[in-house]
């Protein structure tokens, strides 16, 4: 399987990802009790499409924040955050794309 494949001949990439994906699951918790699922859900309860397309409307938006901050300090401008590492806007974005796929999902606040 790929799986077996990847951990057999890339067993410390694979290690590492691991332990970042629950480094990320973390955070995230730690971010949800302190905002909620509303900010995600737009103060909506995500029972419509619509009302799920403005989640990730809301979701893009802030993805592409995260991406413009990037641009501008790794390839424009080639210099280390003043605010926030720009390790943070990575881990951002590694969650954002898991709460699109679970409001997808239908499964948001749920």
């Amino acid at each position: 399987t790929p799986v077996s494949y990847i951990e057999q001949y890339y067993p410390q990439t694979a290690k590492e990802f691991k332990r970042l994906q629950k480094e990320q699951y973390e955070l995230f918790c730690k971010k949800q009790m302190d905002y909620g699922p509303s900010n995600i859900a737009m103060g909506t309860d995500l029972t419509t499409n619509e009302q799920k397309r403005l989640s990730l409307i809301g979701l893009i938006v802030r993805i592409n924040d995260k991406v413009q901050r990037l641009i501008n300090l790794v390839i424009k401008n080639n210099r280390e955050a003043q605010n926030e590492p720009t390790i943070d806007a990575f881990k951002d974005l590694a969650c954002y794309g898991i709460i699109a796929q679970i409001v997808k999902n239908g499964k948001w606040g749920k």
